[in-house]
């Protein structure tokens, strides 16, 4: 349910961010993106990757946390608090989850940003929609090779946000547990 309102809110923000980060944008600024946009393609222009997005992220999540809990298991087997495993741990899960999403993210970047010129290139017209299309489009474009494409920056990008969010998590939860069981201990 979290990932679903996150991303309801959070999908019209990453088109714009994604057609200002476009080569040559033709926008001035982020209120003339959304304006540009909502005027020439509609308000379903912001929402038009939304089912990627959504499509991209639950696996995320599932495997970002799969591979959390695997790799504590192996290196500090006995979920104590340490820091190190936990950073090393979120880095691994962060780094996975990104590499196996990233044809996802290539597809919604393409839905998102609707790039003219790769969309000319193969005569498409108009506006790409749905994640069929998108997967038909950028194979087309470049192949398998093409769904990986910025697999690097993504994993470079995904890993010290997870090693930062689980080690925060684990030193919040050290705290609070240990707080709890000071608060129980009559010494």
């Amino acid at each position: 349910m979290a990932t679903l309102l996150h991303d309801a809110v959070m999908n019209p923000a990453e088109v714009v961010k994604q057609r200002m980060q476009m080569y040559n944008s033709p926008y001035k600024s982020v209120l003339d993106c959304i304006r540009t946009v909502h005027r020439t393609e509609g308000f379903g222009a912001f929402y038009r990757s939304y089912t990627t997005q959504l499509t991209m992220n639950v696996p995320f999540q599932a495997i970002h946390f799969i591979m959390y809990e695997i790799t504590q298991e192996k290196i500090n087997p006995r979920r104590e608090y340490n820091p190190r495993s936990h950073i090393l741990s979120g880095a691994i899960a962060g780094a996975v989850a990104a590499a196996a999403t990233t044809p996802l993210d290539v597809c919604k970047t393409l839905l998102n940003t609707q790039e003219n010129m790769a969309l000319s290139s193969l005569n498409i017209s108009g506006h790409l929609s749905g994640m069929v299309n998108a997967f038909r489009t950028v194979y087309q474009l470049g192949g398998i090779p093409a769904y990986f494409r910025g697999v690097q920056a993504r994993v470079i990008y995904q890993m010290p946000s997870t090693a930062i969010a689980w080690s925060v998590y684990e030193f919040f939860k050290y705290i609070i547990t240990k707080h709890k069981l000071e608060k129980r201990s009559p010494y």
